[in-house]
C-alpha cells in the first residue's frame, strides 16, 4: 500500500519518483533532474567553491540518487533526500582525496633525519557540520520557493548565484535602487515566512 502524500510539491515528486522507478519512465527522471539540477549544483558549489568540481558531483549525485529510488520515503521532501546524497558524496570525495593525496606541509624530518606526519586542522567542516547545512539550505530552498515573483527571483540572483546590486540591476533592467527595495522586502516576507513555519534556519 503506497504512503498517502499530503504536501502538492511531495505529491507531485513521488508521482515522478514512482514513475521513475516502477516503469523506468524517461521524462520522469528528466522532470526530477529539472527541477532539482540547479539548487543542488549551487549546493556543491558552495561547499566545493569549483565549478567544474560542482557539476562532476552532481551528476555522479543524480546517478547514486536514481539507483536508490527504492529508498525514497515521501514522508520528507525530494530535495532534502536528494541534497543528503550530495552532501554524502563530497563527503565520500573528500575522504578518498584525504587517502590518496598528503600534503607536503603535514610533513617534517626529526632530528635523526626520520620523516614523520602530523595533522593540520581542516578548513572543510566536519560530516555533520555539512549535513545540518545542507538540511538548512533545503528548508531555506523551500520557504524560497513560496515567495512570489520578483521577490524569489531578488532572493536567487543575490544569494544563490551571488551576483552584486550592479550585476543585478543590469540583468533585470532596473534601477539599483529597486534591486535594494525588493532584496529588502523579500528579506522581510523570508523572515516572515520562517517565523510563521518556527524554523530554525
Amino acid at each position: 500500500m503506497e504512503p498517502k502524500v499530503q504536501n502538492e510539491r511531495l505529491q507531485l515528486d513521488y508521482k515522478l519518483v514512482c514513475a521513475a522507478r516502477d516503469e523506468g519512465n524517461h521524462k520522469a527522471y528528466a522532470d526530477l533532474m529539472a527541477s532539482y539540477r540547479e539548487p543542488l549544483y549551487l549546493l556543491l558549489l558552495r561547499m566545493t567553491h569549483n565549478t567544474t568540481m560542482a557539476s562532476d558531483l552532481t551528476v555522479e549525485t543524480f546517478s547514486k540518487a536514481f539507483l536508490q529510488l527504492h529508498r525514497y520515503s515521501p514522508t520528507g521532501t525530494f530535495s532534502s533526500w536528494l541534497f543528503s546524497i550530495g552532501v554524502n558524496t563530497y563527503i565520500d570525495y573528500l575522504r578518498k582525496r584525504k587517502l590518496d593525496t598528503v600534503s607536503i606541509n603535514s610533513i617534517t624530518r626529526t632530528s635523526d633525519g626520520d620523516f614523520i606526519e602530523y595533522q593540520i586542522p581542516s578548513s572543510q567542516p566536519n560530516p555533520e557540520e555539512m549535513m545540518i547545512r545542507m538540511q538548512r539550505d533545503a528548508a531555506l530552498k523551500e520557504i524560497v520557493d513560496q515567495l512570489k515573483e520578483p521577490y524569489r527571483q531578488i532572493i536567487r540572483l543575490r544569494y544563490y548565484e551571488d551576483l552584486s546590486y550592479e550585476d543585478i540591476a543590469e540583468q533585470l533592467k532596473i534601477p539599483i535602487g529597486t534591486v535594494k527595495v525588493r532584496l529588502n522586502r523579500a528579506k522581510a516576507l523570508l523572515s516572515s515566512v520562517i517565523k510563521e513555519r518556527g524554523d530554525e534556519i
